[in-house]
């Protein structure tokens, strides 16, 4: 499936890999994209008139239904032909606190919203086709320390797929995107102090280009990342292998703890 022609919604489209599949999705004039942020407005504002950015806070259902709404203005009524549910963050943090409203505020956004933006995907659908894209994350098949919150939120999310995969109409189709770490912005928002990033490590715009391409090629569980899907399953043979490299992300979190 070309992505050419197409009425796209976008969430978390200012930064990071949303900013990337923005572009990449922009180049084809024909598609007409709803480019959705906190901040989308003022970041956006630059895009030729077949990007419409809309400010939504998507950690709460009145924001994705105002997605949907806005959606139905800037395509006259007409069908979400591929919505992408982008949007989310982290912390990188020694998960040690009772703080209620901090889990809530990031399972909101990062699990809460593509759930529920999905339902409502479905029913704008109405039995016509359309695909629905969900943007897990590696750290949702091996939790890594200092990101607890944000691996079960992407945990939670695969969880979620497995299941919907199974109960969705053929109509509808769903795709998941497993990016690695991306060099983005996310890492500064995750912890205001300098942090070690995970390995291995790849730009935004390779994530971009490998969802899109997996997305018209067809696919529905797409990897960014050749080298990560071998270590994933060869380390469920050799299990020392995923031991070593636990123990090398957790060498990171312990020098990080001691330096703050």
């Amino acid at each position: 499936m070309k992505i050419i022609g197409k009425n796209v919604v976008l969430t978390g489209a200012s930064s990071g890999i949303g900013l990337e599949m923005l572009k990449l999705l922009a180049k084809e004039k024909t598609n007409k994209i709803l480019a959705v942020s906190r901040h989308a407005e003022q970041l956006l504002s630059y895009y030729s008139e077949n990007v419409i950015p809309f400010d939504a806070d998507l950690g709460s259902a009145a924001g994705v239904d105002a997605v949907f709404e806005k959606a139905g203005e800037c395509f006259g009524g007409g069908k979400i032909d591929l919505f992408f549910a982008n949007a989310g963050f982290g912390y990188y943090e020694d998960f040690n606190y009772t703080d209620w409203g901090r889990m809530t505020d990031l399972f909101s956004t990062d699990v809460f919203s593509p759930m529920y933006a999905y339902a409502e995907y479905r029913r704008h659908l109405g039995g016509r086709k359309g695909t629905f894209v969900i943007t897990g994350s590696a750290i949702g098949l091996v939790a890594l320390p200092g990101y607890a919150l944000y691996s079960a939120g992407k945990f939670a999310l695969n969880g979620f797929r497995q299941a919907v995969r199974l109960e969705k109409p053929t109509s509808l189709r769903l795709v998941f995107a497993w990016p690695i770490a991306a060099d983005t912005p996310f890492y500064r928002k995750a912890c205001p102090l300098p942090i070690r990033k995970p390995f291995p490590l790849q730009s935004a715009e390779t994530a971009a280009k490998k969802i899109i391409d997996g997305i018209e090629r067809g696919r529905n569980n797409i990897s960014t990342s050749a080298a990560f899907t071998v270590f994933y399953n060869v380390s469920h043979v050799l299990r020392p292998l995923r031991e070593i490299y636990l123990a090398g992300e957790t060498r990171k979190f312990i020098e990080f703890k001691r330096k703050f």
